[in-house]
Parts: structure tokens; sequence; C-alpha cells
């Protein structure tokens, strides 16, 4: 998909725009702003999935790194982790209009429902998800294949779970597979 540095420059390069744009906390709201940061995790995003692509392709073809059981592991963990924190970043970027939005004002109707949203013993109304709670997120959907105990409530949302499931099941799935192969 192009040489190999122009991912991490357009990476780069957006990542600058952005914290030039806001260089203290995420707390501006711009539209600018927030383009950039959808397109530098629609960036990251498509470096996740074609890295998971060139994996497939590698485990289906024979590639170098899918003869030793430890290199196939390695390599596919990272790919796998990629997409963990890649995914993380999208449902940070894109839950109830983005983290400026976020801790300006919590919509009533989130795209994603966390169990403090969920539960009015909890005091939600003041509770706002940080990454740590997206990471985990994107963690556990990695893990387990489906929403554990934050749910989808929009369809992009539940688009978006659906492919990180997909990508997850078929990576650790094949490498799985690929490195027991190897070990026997």
């Amino acid at each position: 998909m192009g040489p190999r540095w122009a991912l991490p420059l357009a990476e780069g390069l957006l990542l600058v725009a952005l914290i030039s744009g806001d260089p203290v906390r995420i707390s501006r709201r711009s539209a600018a702003l927030r383009g950039v940061s959808i397109a530098l995790v629609s960036v990251m995003a498509c470096g996740a999935i074609w890295s998971t692509i060139r994996l497939i392709d590698d485990l289906i073809h024979g590639g170098s790194e899918t003869n030793s059981a430890t290199t196939l592991l390695l390599v596919g963990g990272s790919v796998w982790a990629s997409t963990v924190i890649t995914f993380s970043l999208l449902y940070f970027e894109l839950d109830s209009g983005g983290p400026a939005a976020r801790a300006h004002h919590m919509p009533a109707t989130p795209a994603l429902a966390f169990p403090q949203h969920l539960s009015p013993e909890l005091n939600a109304s003041h509770w706002r998800p940080r990454y740590i709670d997206y990471l985990y997120l994107g963690f556990t959907n990695s893990t387990a294949f489906s929403p554990t105990d934050v749910m989808p409530l929009t369809p992009w949302a539940k688009s978006v779970m659906t492919l990180q499931s997909i990508v997850s099941l078929v990576i650790l799935g094949l490498v799985i597979a690929r490195a027991v192969n190897v070990l026997a």
C-alpha cells in the first residue's frame, strides 16, 4: 500500500497538527481539530486493518515470519495490540461527539452505554468516560469478540465493534493455529 514510510509520515503530520492546534488539553471544541482527530484515527485504523491483511497473506502464502512460532506470536501480538489501541481511539473520538464535547456536556443518549450510564445508583450524571474506559472496551471486545459491559447503542458503534471482533478473531485464530502447527 505504498512505501513503508508513508503511513507513519501521515500519522506523524496529523499528530503534529492536532497537538499544535490544542497543545495543553483536549478541551477546545473546533470542527477543524475534530476533523484532524478523526483523520488521524482513520489513518491508524486503515494501517491496523492493512497490517492484518498482510499478516493473513503471509500466513496463507508462507511469509518469512510465519515459519517461527516465536516470531509469528510476536508479529501477531503486535498487530493485535495495534488494533486494540486503534479501535479504542476510534471509540474515544466518535462517542458522544468526542472528548472535548464530553468534557463540556454529556449527551442524554451516548453511542456507547457504560455501566455508569445504566445504573442510577452509580451517580452517572457527573461521570464522563476517559480514554482508559475506551481502552478497556477495545481490549474486552478483542478478547471476548462481543460487548462485555459497554453496550453499543448506535449503528456506527455496533458496526465498529463488529469489525473489531472480526479482525481480532481472524488475527488470534490464524496466528495461534499457525503457531501450534509450526511447533508440532
